[in-house]
């Protein structure tokens, strides 16, 4: 018994040497008081607390007080409610641990009484009135640093020594107790367990995993969990392993080891990345000059090993804020009660029809509605209206008015094919365009359906919904596509100094020509282009448009008529494509050249096509035979020119091969027998000379005589 009080001496005097095994004899802490909190007010975090302790244990130096999940740093704070009570007794508070630590600022010992009235006025507070969920909070009578985190039971301490390599603290982990709990390198497999020792640690270090055995294995290699594969890979390409699935890598490129031969975590400092996070460095880290990653101490965890005695050293109680967790709103077409749902964190949620005030007018997690015919907001909270500065959530129940199409453009029409637009308004809401009247397929949506190509006549039917509501009924809008007149342009030719009637050719129609005139026929005396706008009567009113050219054709003139034996061209002082010929008067022919033509006082003739004008000219074709066989046969027995006849002052010389003058021929005499003086000349070829006035040119040939 003696030693026992020695060592309990030993505990309690624990503040005068600093160490890291603790007593293994330790005071029982039992706390109660689970409670809802209101924000933006102040709440003890206990309704009652115990200490046993032996009587020869009367008290310690410091207890911790640590809100060990669910912290809000800048938010959530704990102090210590009427200090003047607790005279022995004063308080630090570490916002970035979320701890509060109560000691004696002699050195002395506090009681433990005294410590259980202090623990009784602890008090938490949150400064946001959104604050919501779950705040766990520890109360550590242990001797030291060590948080305490309430769901595994398990210590966690944050060793400082500046430059240690992993090694060593792997090592010195090891060779802790906290009141007989093996202390190991942390194994972090869960994200309260980063954020008690990680993110709310007053430094950075190391902690128990390590990829050094196999490259991109990442293993947990201490405490209960060694052995306990918890990544594979690198970076982001990486992936946790299941059930130790947690890892809380600084970055989405870490782990990223491998040249530097990086196997081993560390919680980074609160410079790099959010609180808590790892990454991996070299066994002995980084140097000094990279102050971020340089070893700065390591953090122990306790609680989990064989052999662990059961401590009762720390005690735990929570507040839940209760908080609206999710609504569902609802709607209704016209008119009639709605269901609304609401769930909340914790509590039971409560209906009222007003933002502020009045009495509750439903509990639960569902509410149905009065019959309402106006949209209508209702409000929920989870505390039943008693945390009057947390605002109420608002649900809305919404009533949407059935829609009406209250006009269109039907009918709509169009002539020919081609695009076309549809027109309707509604009260509210949207319109939707269907194909037919059944069909659930939309074509389009909006006040305007455009139909890029429309050729034949339809319906179509719009329908107007306001969020999902509407009155079932479609409303057609008739589509015609009318047929525009056919018409056919025309060349029409005139005369000169003449007129020509103009006709658009379909009758009972409406009218409209480039001269200003709406009958089916016009007279046009000058040539010119002419349009007629033919429409069809109504509802059609379909136009189309006539073009009419009127062309004037040039009378023809004569301007010579050239005859080469019996070949004959007439010339024109203006040739067109228009103009016939003739040298009978009888056969036209569109050519000007003739073949054949008969010898005789002869008229060329030249029309147009329309005979609407006309010119003639005589002519006369004279000719010489190629032989004549004076043999007194009665045939062919004289040589004459035909049709020297018709030319008074004709005069043909006829001349033997040698150029003697053998006979003259003229109007008086008109042919020749073949002799001279009487003589019959032999067979040969012989030469005339032809002249048929003094105002012509002389034409020459030769013919034969044949006996």
């Amino acid at each position: 018994m003696k030693l026992n009080v020695f060592f309990k001496i030993i505990l309690g005097l624990s503040f005068l040497f600093p160490k890291s095994n603790y007593a293994i004899d330790p005071p029982v802490i039992t706390a109660t008081g689970n409670q809802t909190y209101c924000p933006n007010t102040s709440i003890k975090i206990v309704t009652g607390v115990t200490i046993t302790h032996d009587p020869a244990e009367t008290g310690t130096t410091s207890i911790d007080i640590q809100i060990s999940s669910g912290y809000a740093a800048g938010q959530d704070l704990l102090t210590l409610a009427n200090p003047l009570l607790h005279p022995t007794i004063i308080t630090t508070w570490s916002s970035s641990e979320g701890k509060l630590k109560l000691f004696s600022p002699t050195g002395i010992l506090i009681t433990y009484a005294d410590f259980e009235n202090a623990i009784k006025d602890i008090a938490y507070s949150n400064s946001s009135i959104l604050a919501s969920g779950t705040r766990g909070f520890s109360i550590n009578l242990g001797f030291g640093s060590a948080n305490y985190l309430p769901r595994n039971g398990h210590f966690y301490e944050y060793v400082p020594s500046l430059g240690i390599n992993w090694t060593k603290a792997r090592d010195e982990a090891a060779a802790k107790n906290y009141y007989g709990l093996q202390g190991y390198l942390a194994t972090l497999t869960s994200a309260d367990e980063a954020q008690l020792a990680g993110a709310q640690a007053p430094g950075t270090g190391w902690i128990g995993g390590s990829d050094a055995a196999i490259e991109g294995t990442w293993k947990w290699v201490t405490g209960p969990e060694t052995g306990t594969t918890f990544w594979i890979g690198t970076g982001s390409s990486g992936s946790a392993i299941p059930p130790y699935n947690y890892a809380n890598w600084n970055a989405p490129n870490e782990p990223n080891d491998s040249n530097n031969n990086e196997d081993y975590a560390h919680i980074t400092s609160p410079a790099v990345g959010s609180l808590g996070t790892w990454n991996d460095l070299q066994e002995k880290g980084d140097p000094i000059t990279n102050p971020n990653y340089y070893p700065r101490g390591y953090i122990v965890e306790y609680g989990g090993m064989p052999g662990d005695p059961i401590l009762q050293i720390s005690a735990s109680t929570s507040i839940t804020i209760p908080r609206i967790k999710s609504t569902t709103p609802n709607s209704i077409c016209g008119f009639g009660s709605l269901s609304l749902q609401a769930t909340a964190t914790d509590g039971i949620v409560s209906w009222f029809t007003s933002s502020t005030g009045g009495t509750a007018v439903a509990t639960g997690n569902s509410f149905s509605t009065p019959v309402i015919s106006t949209t209508t907001s209702y409000f929920v909270d989870a505390a039943n209206g008693t945390c009057s500065a947390v605002p109420r959530t608002e649900i809305i129940a919404t009533v949407n008015t059935i829609p009406i199409i209250t006009e269109t453009n039907s009918p709509v029409s169009r002539c020919s094919s081609g695009s076309l637009t549809l027109q309707a308004s509604s009260n509210v809401g949207i319109i939707n365009w269907y194909a037919t009247a059944s069909t659930t397929n939309i074509e389009a949506t909006g006040t305007s359906f455009t139909i890029p190509n429309i050729a034949v006549s339809t319906t179509y039917y719009a329908e107007a919904f306001n969020n999902g509501c509407s009155n079932g009924i479609r409303v057609p809008v008739d589509v015609f596509v009318y047929t525009p007149p056919v018409v056919a342009n025309q060349e029409v030719t005139k005369c000169e100094s003449s007129t020509v009637i103009l006709d658009a050719s379909l009758p009972g129609m409406i009218y409209l020509w480039s001269t200003g005139e709406t009958t089916q026929q016009i007279i046009a005396s000058t040539s010119g282009i002419y349009t007629v706008d033919v429409t069809s009567p109504a509802p059609e009113n379909c136009s189309s448009r006539k073009k009419i050219t009127v062309v004037e054709h040039n009378v023809p003139e004569i301007d010579r008529v050239v005859v080469n034996e019996t070949t004959v061209v007439i010339y024109l002082k203006q040739e067109e494509i228009y103009f016939e010929y003739s040298v009978d008067g009888i056969n036209y022919q569109s050519s000007n050249v003739f073949f054949n033509v008969p010898s005789g006082l002869l008229t060329a003739y030249v029309r147009e096509i329309n005979l609407c004008s006309y010119d003639s000219q005589n002519f006369i074709i004279l000719i010489a035979p190629k032989f004549f066989t004076p043999n007194g046969d009665t045939y062919n027995d004289f040589w004459e020119v035909e049709g020297s006849i018709n030319y008074p002052q004709v005069e043909i010389s006829i001349f033997n091969r040698y150029g003697k003058l053998i006979s003259v021929l003229n109007a008086n005499k008109l042919t020749w027998d073949g002799t001279l003086n009487e003589y019959a000349l032999p067979s040969d070829d012989y030469w005339y000379v032809l002249k048929i006035d003094e105002t012509t040119p002389e034409k020459r040939g030769h013919f034969s005589l044949k006996r």
